[in-house]
């Protein structure tokens, strides 16, 4: 075996040397080493395999092939440029962030937005710690500029916890950055729960003496439209009105029904309506739908006015003269109640149909006006609401937890609206079972249903 030994070698022309031909080997034998001093020029290191061992693509180094491992002999360190911690503090509004820097936030005098890159390679890390533990005072945020956060684009993350200290790595687009620490690594983009309502109030009671009948309690819903999202969490506080009383005077107007807690806007649905007293010269009361009108010579007092998107007027009541005792029909959700005329009531206005339950319910009709005792005929509930009385019959109340109004009378007391009703609809994966108020709980194919018939709370 012949041996060469030089110190140097050098190309004879140009720039490039080349060692033997293709297809040769050259073996390193145990305990010597080739340095490379120079920088690794777009080109690869192979083994006497064949297989590449380093090569270098741009600014790019890769070490190793796909499947092999890449080892750091004991005693060795693979040294690389590691994370950078920013020697400025800052105290600033707004950050936008780098890739592979470490920041110190410090919220004394307000919070801080942090805008993460826009674009992120898997690997990419970024710290962020609370400077001077102030982040419970003014809070964190972090905008994850259009990629994901733990799979999420929404909402932002806060953090707003004393002595935090978060730190993150983008793993791919599916769940972009996530948390390797951040206390509890807790999920910082919750979802909210996607959930459908009916709101309906109390009914108003109806008028007594020759009254109207009550008006309908407001009815507000987005079955089958758009569902409001309900955070995770927080706390969904609902007040289920009462019906009006049954009355010997003028009617009672019905309780207003409310949905409200974080992130929703309030629904409240206005109590329906009193039917008015024919004895004197009272209109109907206004409500979510309006009561009726009693009879009042020589012109009969009118129906009082339903609110806009929750129900409808009050009929007026019959004005001539005796024999003509008729009270106009309370307001309903699906339409007005009907004038009195002569003898006869009129009816009060019908509910409207809803399947929130599973169940096609009517809810919110109103209550049907007096009429005499003679040919008159007494004005019919709407679907929900109670009848009149006729002659020295009582008013009949409505059904409870319909929002129904009660039935006009004349020497009697008149009927008591019906109480009010909430109902909430979602998936029954995103049901918490966390509620107060002992509501109704059911299933309805894939989605869990709850009804309340009197307050409580459901916890989403």
């Amino acid at each position: 075996m012949s041996e060469v030994k030089v110190n140097k070698i050098s190309p004879r022309s140009g720039t490039d040397v080349a060692l033997g031909d293709s297809g040769d080997s050259f073996n390193v034998p145990s305990g010597a080493a080739i340095a490379v001093t120079g920088d690794l020029k777009s080109s690869t290191l192979k083994d006497s395999a064949g297989a590449v061992v380093i090569s270098k693509s741009g600014t790019a180094v890769t070490l190793g092939a796909s499947g092999d491992t890449v080892s750091v002999a004991g005693g060795a360190t693979l040294e690389g440029a590691g994370l950078a911690w920013q020697s400025s503090i800052v105290t600033a509004a707004t950050l936008t962030a780098v890739a592979g820097n470490g920041y110190w936030i410090n919220t004394t005098s307000n919070a801080c937005t942090i805008t993460l890159p826009a674009s992120a390679s898997v690997g990419d890390q970024i710290i962020f710690s609370d400077y001077l533990r102030t982040w419970g005072t003014n809070a964190v945020t972090i905008d994850p500029n259009s990629l994901n956060f733990q799979g999420n684009t929404t909402p932002q993350p806060i953090y707003d916890t004393n002595g935090q200290s978060v730190d993150i790595v983008y793993s791919g687009a599916t769940q972009g950055w996530i948390p390797n620490s951040d206390d509890v690594v807790s999920l910082e983009t919750p979802q909210a729960v996607d959930t459908e309502y009916l709101v309906v109030a109390g009914g108003g009671s109806g008028g007594r003496g020759d009254g109207g009948g009550g008006g309908a309690g407001g009815h507000l819903t987005n079955f089958g439209g758009t569902a409001i999202g309900l955070t995770p969490g927080a706390t969904y506080t609902v007040t289920v009105g009462g019906g009006g009383a049954a009355s010997t005077s003028n009617g009672n107007s019905g309780s207003n029904s409310v949905l409200s807690g974080t992130g929703i806007s309030t629904v409240t649905s206005i109590g329906g309506g009193n039917g008015s007293n024919g004895t004197s010269p009272a209109i109907g009361g206004d409500g979510g739908s309006g009561g009726g009108g009693g009879h009042f010579q020589p012109a009969g007092a009118a129906g009082g006015s339903g609110t806009v998107g929750q129900g409808n007027d009050g009929g007026d009541g019959a004005g001539n003269l005796a024999p003509s005792y008729g009270g106009g029909g309370g307001g309903g959700a699906g339409a007005a109640g009907a004038n009195g005329s002569g003898s006869s009531g009129g009816d009060g206005g019908d509910g409207l149909s809803n399947s929130i339950t599973g169940s096609a319910v009517f809810y919110a009709g109103g209550g049907g006006g007096f009429a005499n005792s003679g040919d008159g005929e007494a004005g019919a509930g709407g679907n929900g609401g109670g009848s009149a009385g006729k002659g020295g019959s009582a008013g009949v109340a409505a059904t409870a937890n319909t929002g129904g109004g009660g039935g006009g009378t004349a020497g009697t007391p008149s009927g008591a609206g019906g109480s009010g009703v909430v109902i909430l609809r979602m998936a029954t994966s995103r049901y918490s079972g966390t509620t107060t108020g002992s509501p109704t709980v059911t299933t309805d194919g894939s989605d869990t249903v709850i009804k309340f018939t009197g307050d409580g709370s459901y916890t989403a």
